[in-house]
């Protein structure tokens, strides 16, 4: 049974006077992040989000005099809308916000159950985004606000990439530099290979496949690229993305045959991580693979690059090719195998601050 930790009162400050404005003292944060969504899809709300996300120098690199122009003037001229469009056709209508956001909201109450009951009332979890709305700094500052003078920042990546992860702590530390009294902050590494994350990865792939009367040829393990540029910089997305699938087969049972690793939502003219999602399954349906199923490890919840791209785009690529059965097997998001694994994950990264 879990030990659960009883509050202590908060600590008093030490010949403070009588005027002395009222701090809050002795909370644990939690702040979880994911990468961000648009407040509604319609052309505005898609243009500021677009234009935030794809400012970011760490997802497009190339020099601001070059890029701003043609972004500013040429991209965001079109891309809302079509954007706005496959937003819209995912979008949950009656909460009226992106799966992405409902998701985390589900996670982020599961994630503040279980550290309640481990916890009490010691740590504070609460969850942002690096784009778009909940900032992460106004986050940041209400943690403060509510009394955390420890805060664990927790991208929810499970592979690390300049693009995602990097850039996440970033914007958390960005958000520090304004605050009097900082926190002390730990930040959670990749946990590409997790034991509890692969084993919440392989259970979410025998479920798809147990209800299944015929298996799939092939399981197509697709994550989000980044261009091949990034990887000879020294990058390790690629190099985490091929040791999850590993692992995954190995949990599995499985050998080479049985699965393949590729790449999704390429951007611009340069080349990014290869074999492209889009292309490798045509190829497989071309050569004979007539049933194929499709997980997206790189993502902790689901969003437009897995409920559109995958389960519309790259669906439509490999039934044009001659395929017959196409299976996408959903993000993880709050199931109890992958909160469990979250959770025992900020447990470790919590030690030495909770007695």
């Amino acid at each position: 049974m879990t030990k659960t930790i009883q509050a202590e009162p908060a600590p008093a400050l030490d010949h403070a006077p009588a005027d002395h404005p009222r701090v809050k003292m002795g909370k644990v944060g939690v702040l979880l992040a994911n990468l961000g969504t648009p407040d509604n899809y319609d052309y505005w709300s898609m243009r500021g989000y677009l234009s935030q996300f794809l400012s970011d120098r760490r997802v497009i690199d190339y020099a601001p005099w070059k890029w701003q122009p043609l972004l500013q003037l040429v991209i965001l001229s079109k891309r809302p809308f079509t954007s706005g469009a496959a937003y819209k056709s995912i979008w949950n209508h009656d909460a009226g916000e992106s799966p992405l956001l409902t998701i985390t909201k589900d996670q982020t109450a599961k994630m503040k159950a279980l550290m309640v009951e481990r916890y009490g009332d010691k740590v504070i979890v609460d969850f942002c985004m690096r784009y778009g709305n909940p900032s992460t700094k106004s986050k940041v500052d209400r943690l403060v606000s509510q009394g955390c003078t420890k805060i664990l920042f927790f991208p929810l990546y499970p592979q690390y990439a300049g693009a995602t992860s990097a850039t996440a702590c970033d914007e958390f530390f960005r958000s520090l530099a304004t605050i009097s009294w900082q926190p002390q902050v730990r930040t959670v590494e990749p946990y590409c290979s997790h034991p509890l994350y692969i084993d919440a990865l392989a259970q979410s792939v025998e479920r798809a496949y147990g209800a299944m009367d015929v298996k799939p040829d092939v399981l197509v393990a697709s994550y989000h690229g980044v261009p091949k540029r990034y990887l000879m910089q020294g990058d390790p997305y690629y190099c985490q993305c091929q040791k999850t699938s590993r692992l995954l087969q190995q949990r599995l049972g499985w050998d080479d045959t049985r699965s393949v690793t590729t790449f999704q939502s390429r951007f611009g003219p340069e080349e990014w991580l290869q074999p492209y999602t889009v292309d490798e399954v045509a190829r497989l349906a071309k050569q004979g693979k007539k049933r194929i199923a499709v997980c997206a490890p790189a993502f902790s919840a689901d969003c437009i690059e897995t409920l559109e791209e995958i389960n519309e785009e790259i669906r439509e690529s490999f039934e044009h090719a001659g395929g017959e059965s196409f299976t996408y097997i959903p993000c993880l998001n709050d199931d109890d195998a992958h909160m469990h694994a979250l959770s025992t994950i900020v447990d470790e990264n919590l030690s030495g601050w909770l007695g």
